[in-house]
Order: C-alpha cells, then sequence, then structure tokens
C-alpha cells in the first residue's frame, strides 16, 4: 500500500524515477519483502512495482555504468548478490560470500574495477575484482583488522560500516569499533601510513567527502567531525539538538555542496546544515516522517527516508534545502536503504 504525494514539486520530476529499497527480511531480524522496486510518476505519486525475495538486504549500490544492483546480505555468514536491474524487477545474477560477518555497506569504484564490502560482524574488508561485465570474482582479497574501542558494549572489537572510494582512488573504511578510518591505495594494498585515528569513542559510521573535507557521523557520541585532506580536525558539532539520545546514522552533501544532512536515530530527526567553507551551521532539525531514519537518499528537491522502525519509506520535499513533510509513503517492512535509479 502506498500514499500519493500531493502535486508535484518545484522540479517538475518530468521523467519516470526509480528507487529500489533493501531492508531487513524475517529471517534476519525484520519484516520486509528483500528488494523492492519502486517507481515515481511524473505527478509525484508511488507505486510498488516489483518485490525480490532475498535474505537481508540491508544495503545496496550500483554499477557506475552497467545496469547492475549489488546487495549485501547482512547475516552470520555475510553475502554479496548481484542483479540484473530491470524496471520489471531485479533478476539474481551471482551471489558471492562476502568474507566476514554480518555485511552492512558496499560500495564500486567510479571505473567499476572493484566492489567493497564492509563486514560489520567481524570488521573484515573485503574487496572483489570485477569483470568487464560486472560480475565479482569468486574470492576476495580479505583485510582483517584488530583492536576495540572505549565503549565496552559495542567498541569489543572492529566492526567495519562503511567503504568509500575518495577522488584520490583510495579506498576509505570507517571502523566503528576501533574509532578509525581505514585506507587501501587504488591497487587495493593497505596504505603504508596505515588507519586514521579519529575521536575514541566516537563509532564512526558513514562519512561523505566534499571539496577537500571529510564529514563523519559518530553513531556512538552524536557529533559530527568535519577532517580536511590530511585527516586533521577543523569542527566539531552535535547531529541533534533535540536532547534525546542519538545515534546518528546516515550523512550526505547536497549535489551543489550547500546543504549537509544527517540522520538522527532517536530523535527521528534530520538535521539540515548549511556548508559554510568546511565549518557546518545548523539550519533546522525536522521529523524524519518515522522512526528510527536509517537511511536516506536525496533527489533534486526530494528526500527519501528509510524509516527502519516504523516500516515505511518517507517522501519528504526540500523546501530551500529544509526537508518538510508530504504525508507521502511507501509502506515496506524494516526499510535500511534507498537507491535512487
Amino acid at each position: 500500500m502506498t500514499r500519493p504525494l500531493p502535486g508535484t514539486d518545484a522540479n517538475g520530476h518530468a521523467a519516470l524515477r526509480d528507487l529500489v529499497v533493501g531492508g531487513y527480511t524475517p529471517d534476519t531480524g525484520g519484516t520486509g519483502p528483500g528488494l523492492a522496486r519502486v517507481r515515481v510518476d511524473t505527478e509525484g505519486r508511488t507505486e510498488i512495482v516489483a518485490r525480490t525475495a532475498v535474505p537481508g538486504p540491508s544495503f545496496v549500490t550500483a554499477h557506475p555504468r552497467l545496469p547492475l544492483i549489488y546487495a549485501v546480505l547482512e547475516r552470520d555468514a555475510g553475502g554479496v548478490a548481484v542483479f540484473a536491474d530491470d524496471p520489471a524487477g531485479l533478476r539474481l545474477l551471482a551471489e558471492r560470500s562476502s568474507g566476514g560477518s554480518f555485511p552492512c555497506h558496499a560500495a564500486v569504484d567510479p571505473a567499476g574495477t572493484w566492489l567493497a564490502v564492509a563486514n560489520y560482524g567481524d570488521g573484515t574488508v573485503a574487496v572483489f575484482r570485477l569483470s568487464p561485465d560486472g560480475m565479482p570474482g569468486p574470492e576476495p582479497l580479505l583485510f582483517p583488522n584488530e583492536g576495540r574501542g572505549p565503549d565496552p558494549d559495542r567498541q569489543e572489537g572492529p566492526h567495519a560500516h562503511q567503504a568509500v572510494f575518495g577522488p584520490d582512488g583510495v579506498l576509505y573504511v570507517t571502523d566503528l569499533g576501533t574509532d578509525e578510518v581505514r585506507r587501501f591505495l587504488p591497487d587495493m594494498t593497505p596504505h603504508p601510513a596505515g588507519p586514521v585515528r579519529l575521536t575514541p569513542g566516537s563509532g564512526l559510521r558513514h562519512f561523505v567527502h566534499r571539496e577537500g573535507h571529510w564529514y563523519v557521523a559518530g553513531e556512538l557520541d552524536g557529533m559530527v567531525g568535519v577532517y580536511d585532506g590530511d585527516w586533521r580536525e577543523v569542527a566539531r558539532v552535535a547531529a541533534s539538538e533535540s536532547g534525546v539520545r542519538n545515534h546518528p546514522s546516515h550523512i550526505a552533501v547536497s549535489d551543489d555542496g550547500r546543504r549537509l544532512y544527517v540522520a538522527n536515530r532517536g530523535p527521528d530527526t534530520v538535521t539540515t546544515f548549511a556548508l559554510d567553507g568546511a565549518r557546518p551551521v545548523r539550519v533546522a532539525e525536522t521529523p524524519a516522517g518515522g522512526t528510527w531514519p536509517r537511511h536516506f537518499a536525496l533527489d533534486g528537491d526530494r528526500l527519501y527516508v528509510a524509516n527502519q522502525r516504523s516500516d515505511a519509506v518517507a517522501v519528504l520535499r526540500l523546501e530551500d534545502g529544509v526537508p518538510a513533510a508530504t504525508g507521502a509513503t511507501v509502506e515496506l517492512g524494516s526499510p535500511s536503504c534507498v537507491l535512487i535509479r
């Protein structure tokens, strides 16, 4: 069941837009169907057009050129699945072991050469070489990690959380358990200088690069750290001012570079910052349209928020860059990721 978005947005959205939504299934602690394809029409109405049963696809990403979708399968014996990106529905093409447990994120480099997977459970980073047709090789390069952080419950060991290919071709991976950003050179060998160690106890989760600076969300301390190209801290701000215990999830910068957005689990809000140089300046903190905003995707002047615990993707409108309610939702069990197609 879906509810329509009233009217159209300022951009008109003249072309059809698809979303691929991943989430947790009953066998992985959720209620979702697996992967769902959602069509957004020219009037802003949403419709679920296909479902693909797959266990625990908690994060999805796309090949930069080929019609392929990659999904991590977040379970003890972790997996990665490859799908043909067919508008009529996603077709499973291949499945590989993720080389670790409970994978939670994946990324493909801009050249379509490497697929990197962050295994949260044991902290292992797995990197697959992709063939010209986008298929991952049978055996990934595996990079385990050691160490812990000051939080005895969440940082008893390494927990790789997000993989990002930087503009320098280096693969950067946050480790929530060790408060490190791990680095791998373009040939996927470990950086000779080793990882970057950031604020102890921050619990590094998602991060984003923009114009020479890194913006890092701390899941455990509720802060956003800003770092220059040499990973020196230049600013630090609270992700939420609600007074509610906050576990920030996703963080992203608008295409024009003027706004930084952070989803806040606990307060169930999205905070909008203006970027005045590198320093985030708080503009607004607004409702996420549901409970436990796990991830969001920006699309022009729309923001699609995967609210994991209220079983729906909220459709928000950006008004002068600030999210506003529309009343539109896509009802899906335990959504955890939204990919724009």
